[in-house]
């Protein structure tokens, strides 16, 4: 079978932020040097709807800024739509579209002009931009709000016009740079509704990053886990839940989850893959029932202070890979 085209591609890319230059002459360089991301490959398929996830410092943002050429890699390469991003920058800020976290549409500006300038950015005639940015407006659900001032739309609204306007030069890939972060449940379900038909468009590639795991597992075709600059994990959602098996048992204990978590290891009741988030410990079952486990643990006395089963969650295979870092990455 031939392998589909790359979208995406980058072969050991690196970036290392060296601290800020010393004000004076006479004055050491504050901080260290830190390393952002280290060797990264990745490769994103033409059409393909791809997650990518991490803790804050996993590398998520210094990657989606290399790839939309706002950040200078240190080493490696990196291509888009099979363009080289150091190479040929401008080349590739024609073919892509970026939302970034925080909407950042031009207040001057009423809703459809936002479009309209943005799309005279890119040299879209006016009169083939107006019939794009009217259809963007139906589809996103903006059509009422099209002569409206910005700040008359609420956070969704803005985030909609946001993804119309990095639609409007019809990109060969868009980035949506966590689209949803800060917004209440409600407003951020209906946005989800709007970029899941995102999916319908084969031709436009998406990369999403997000801190929300249920984002991915219900948007994403593939997803790649990052952390402390690499990839530790790269699949579709069930693929990577599968890794862990289908069932773990979950038991909160009444001190030190650490502590307790080497206790169950020493007793063999829980694998390399076990985890701990505070006094939670996770064990993955691996083939083992549920309650063998359980009877296990009982046996032990340990002081808990609940014990249950249940399926295994992309939660608990992100929390595995990194080490426990989700309460930080929230």
């Amino acid at each position: 079978m031939t392998e589909q085209p790359a979208a995406i591609e980058t072969q050991q890319l690196r970036k290392v932020y060296d601290p800020p230059p010393a004000r004076r002459r006479k004055t050491a360089p504050t901080g260290q040097s830190v390393v952002a991301l280290e060797a990264l490959d990745l490769r994103v398929r033409a059409g393909e709807f791809f997650g990518l996830l991490g803790p804050n410092g996993a590398g998520k943002t210094t990657t989606i800024g290399i790839l939309t050429t706002r950040v200078i890699a240190t080493g490696g390469r990196a291509f888009v739509a099979g363009v080289d991003v150091m190479a040929h920058p401008v080349d590739v800020r024609r073919r892509i579209g970026v939302v970034p976290q925080r909407a950042n549409p031009d207040r001057q500006l009423r809703v459809r002009e936002n479009l309209l300038f943005h799309a005279a950015y890119f040299g879209i005639p006016k009169a083939a931009a107006l019939p794009r940015a009217n259809a963007l407006l139906e589809q996103f659900g903006l059509t009422e709000k099209a002569d409206a001032k910005v700040e008359k739309l609420s956070g969704g609204q803005q985030q909609r016009l946001m993804i119309a306007r990095a639609l409007i030069h019809e990109p060969e890939m868009l980035f949506l740079d966590e689209p949803t972060v800060g917004l209440d449940p409600r407003i951020r379900a209906e946005l989800l509704d709007v970029i899941a038909t995102l999916r319908d468009g084969a031709a436009t590639t998406i990369l999403l990053t997000t801190h929300y795991l249920e984002e991915a597992e219900r948007l994403c075709d593939r997803l790649a886990v990052m952390h402390r600059g690499e990839v530790v994990a790269i699949g579709a959602p069930q693929q990577l839940r599968a890794e862990l098996g289908d069932e773990v048992v979950e038991l909160r204990a009444r001190d030190d989850g650490a502590a307790m978590l080497a206790l169950l290891q020493d007793r063999g009741l829980a694998g390399p893959g076990a985890f701990t988030v505070g006094a939670t410990v996770t064990i993955p079952l691996r083939g083992r029932s549920a309650a063998e486990v359980i009877a296990g643990i009982e046996a032990t006395r340990v002081r808990t202070v609940s014990v249950t089963s249940r399926e295994t969650t992309l939660d608990d295979v992100y929390l595995h890979l990194t080490g426990g870092e989700l309460a930080d990455a929230a």
